[in-house]
C-alpha cells in the first residue's frame, strides 16, 4: 500500500497486487506525564482508551469494542486490553493498546467502522508525551504497512483536548475504504465521542 495518509484523505484498503486488505491495527502509544515538585520529578499514570465503534446503514451502533468490552460477538474486533499508565519509564516503541479489525468477519449489516480516542482521567492531549497513533496493515506483532500516523504530543491542534476520532473505515460497493480524520473533539466522555461520530462523521 504504501500510502502515509494525511488528515482528512481518504483511500481503497487495496494491497499493491490488487488484493483486498483484509485486516487492519490501530496502535495508540503514550507516557507518563512528568511533574516536577519540591521533592524532585514524580510520574503521572495516564490513562488513554482506543475504541472501536461498530455502525449499520442507518448509523445506528451495532456494537462497541472498548476497555470494558474487548471482543465483538463474532471476535471480529479485538481490542489487547486497557493500559492504566502509559509507558513510566520512557517510550519502549511498542504500543501500548492495539485494537484489531478483520473485515473479512464483520457482520454483513456493518458499514462503518469508527476509531476513537479518550482521556479517561481528563488529561489534556497537549501534556502526554509522545502520544502517537498509528493504522497500519499487519497484527499486533508484525506491522507491515503503516497508512495513518497521527503525532498527537507535537501537534497543537490536540492541546487543550480529551478527546479525538482518528479515522473511519466504511463500505461502499462492498469494498472497504478509509478515511483518516484525525480530529480532536469537545467530548469529555466515550458516550459523546459515539454521537458526535454519528452526527459528523458517517
Amino acid at each position: 500500500m504504501a500510502i502515509n495518509l494525511q488528515k482528512g484523505q481518504r483511500i481503497n484498503l487495496k494491497k499493491e497486487n490488487g488484493a483486498e486488505l483484509t485486516q487492519a491495527c490501530v496502535g495508540i502509544n503514550w507516557g507518563a506525564i512528568e511533574k516536577k515538585g519540591l521533592f524532585g520529578t514524580k510520574k503521572e499514570a495516564v490513562d488513554l482508551d482506543g475504541s472501536c465503534i461498530l455502525y449499520d446503514s442507518n448509523k445506528n451502533v451495532t456494537e462497541v469494542v472498548y476497555f470494558g468490552n474487548l471482543k465483538s460477538r463474532n471476535g471480529s474486533v479485538k481490542h489487547s486490553g486497557d493500559d492504566l499508565t502509559g509507558d513510566v519509564n520512557g517510550d519502549d516503541g511498542l504500543d501500548n493498546e492495539v485494537i484489531t479489525v478483520d473485515f473479512s468477519q464483520l457482520e454483513p449489516n456493518v458499514e462503518h467502522v469508527a476509531l476513537v480516542l479518550n482521556s479517561y482521567q481528563g488529561q489534556d492531549f497537549g501534556t502526554i508525551p509522545f502520544a502517537s497513533i498509528r493504522i497500519y496493515e499487519g497484527t499486533p506483532t508484525n506491522v507491515r504497512e503503516v497508512f495513518a500516523k497521527y503525532d498527537i504530543a507535537n501537534d497543537a491542534s490536540f492541546k487543550g483536548h480529551v478527546a479525538m476520532v482518528m479515522g473511519v473505515f466504511y463500505k461502499r460497493n462492498g469494498e472497504w475504504k478509509f478515511n483518516a480524520i484525525g480530529d480532536p473533539t469537545s467530548d469529555r466522555k466515550l458516550e459523546q465521542t459515539i454521537q458526535t461520530v454519528q452526527a459528523n462523521y458517517l
